[in-house]
């Protein structure tokens, strides 16, 4: 991620409080990048510390602060699926970040249900409609629901998280979606891909989609659990006649198809076929994608490799030309580096750099127009989470609680190493001169100058 914020510290002490403005209790895991919005900071979490007495137990949590003090103002606590654990993962919390717009909160739950929550300054949110992704588009959950949704003019898209069944061996869901588009006022079905993905799924569907223009077009842009990248028309404006708020008129079928301009296979030389015998091969086997593509100038930056947890120890961030059309594979990469076991993390791309972590313990800093290293870093512990570039500096965490500020430069400059004593999968984020960094049991606003005792 990259932000405009300038005033940024390059240093905290949460021991101390210095350059801390506040702080706040979460549940005891949080995997979601906290999202600040109208003066206000959401972040999914579990229910491990509860803060309302009537939810007890393991729940997916969506809870809400004051962006000025950290006052706990409400949160929104959804039910675990209980039917196979591998459906909703125990304790892992609600995972996706939330897409704000106006009054409007959309989520994916725990459950796999897309929500639309509208805001009240006076009270907790209202749902306004909810649409549920295992029954209302056939998917097979797997570990997490996990999807940044993307909103372009009346229209969501989002990755729907279908995978493998507990075995890891099996999809139980062939015709899946792995990409769908709902309408933003009423949570309808609208449109999906059409590219017969779901077979092929190594994994899950993790990876969230983007959108960029390209040649004065928009294109969406989405990597698959098969280990395929996809770059689709989105809907055009007008599309479909819009619906009532929360009215869910099913479409008739069959449901359109997005069209696609072109595709390009991240890993050709891997297995294309019954991918599932590879699982818990660390050697050989498919790709598939935690990571957002970034589009930036007419090239597209893509991160993959072997699955995280089944996979083989190896991973790229790669380069491609994004103008291209049709089968792309052999004709649109401008280059390739290699990072080290695996790579969960989106890249962010300023002045000309390149930089991305990964799950072999290294940070990167790689020219742009070359795919060529700058400079390395080992840290302490596996990088969930996305660098933040902002205000000439790279903040990451990592999984062993390490927090890192280096300098957004092409020559290597560590600007602090703080331990705050609990893993990180969130990405920061920043806002309004106030940088965010959440643990899995803590959210901190770090600001320059402040003191919290």
């Amino acid at each position: 991620m990259v932000s405009d914020e300038a005033g940024l510290p390059d240093s905290f002490d949460v021991q101390t409080g210095r350059n801390l403005k506040w702080s706040a209790d979460l549940g005891t895991e949080t995997h979601s990048t906290p999202i600040v919005a109208g003066g206000r900071v959401y972040i999914g979490t579990n229910n491990g510390q509860p803060r309302d007495p009537k939810e007890q137990g393991d729940r997916g949590v969506l809870m809400c602060f004051d962006e000025k003090n950290g006052r706990f103002l409400w949160q929104l606590a959804a039910p675990k699926r209980e039917e196979d654990p591998y459906f909703d993962w125990p304790k892992s919390g609600i995972a996706s970040p939330v897409t704000v717009e106006g009054s409007r909160v959309y989520l994916v739950s725990n459950r796999g249900e897309v929500l639309c929550l509208r805001e009240s300054r006076a009270s907790e949110p209202d749902i306004i409609w909810r649409f549920d992704l295992t029954s209302g588009a056939g998917i097979w959950s797997h570990d997490a629901a996990h999807s940044s949704i993307l909103i372009h003019g009346d229209y969501l898209y989002l990755n729907t998280g279908t995978g493998v069944d507990n075995t890891h061996k099996r999809i139980r869901a062939p015709a899946a979606p792995s990409l769908v588009v709902l309408d933003k006022h009423s949570g309808r079905l609208i449109a999906r891909d059409g590219e017969n993905i779901a077979p092929n799924i190594f994994h899950a569907t993790w990876s969230s989609p983007s959108l960029a223009q390209v040649n004065g077009h928009p294109l969406l842009f989405f990597a698959a659990g098969n280990g395929i990248v996809y770059a689709f028309d989105p809907l055009s404006r007008s599309g479909p006649a819009k619906q009532e708020e929360g009215a869910q008129t099913p479409p008739s079928p069959p449901l359109p198809f997005l069209r696609k301009v072109w595709q390009f296979a991240f890993d050709p030389a891997a297995p294309k076929e019954n991918v599932h015998q590879y699982n818990s091969n660390r050697r050989e086997g498919p790709s598939d994608f935690y990571s957002m593509p970034v589009f930036h100038k007419g090239r597209l930056y893509v991160a993959g490799g072997g699955d995280l947890w089944w996979g083989k120890n190896e991973a790229w961030l790669k380069c491609i030309d994004a103008t291209k059309t049709g089968a792309i594979t052999t004709n649109a990469l401008l280059w390739s580096y290699p990072l080290q076991k695996h790579v969960l993390s989106t890249p962010a791309i300023h002045n000309g750099l390149i930089f991305i972590a990964d799950c072999g313990r290294m940070f990167h800093c790689v020219d742009l127009e070359t795919g060529k290293p700058c400079w390395t870093h080992e840290i302490r512990g596996e990088a969930w989470a996305s660098p933040l570039v902002a205000d000439g500096k790279v903040y990451l965490g990592t999984r062993s609680g390490t927090f890192y500020v280096f300098a957004a430069a092409k020559t290597k400059q560590v600007l602090s190493t703080i331990e705050l004593g609990n893993p990180i999968s969130a990405s920061a984020t920043a806002a309004n001169g106030v940088l965010l960094v959440a643990t899995m049991n803590h959210l901190y606003a770090v600001h320059k100058g402040a003191t919290t005792p």
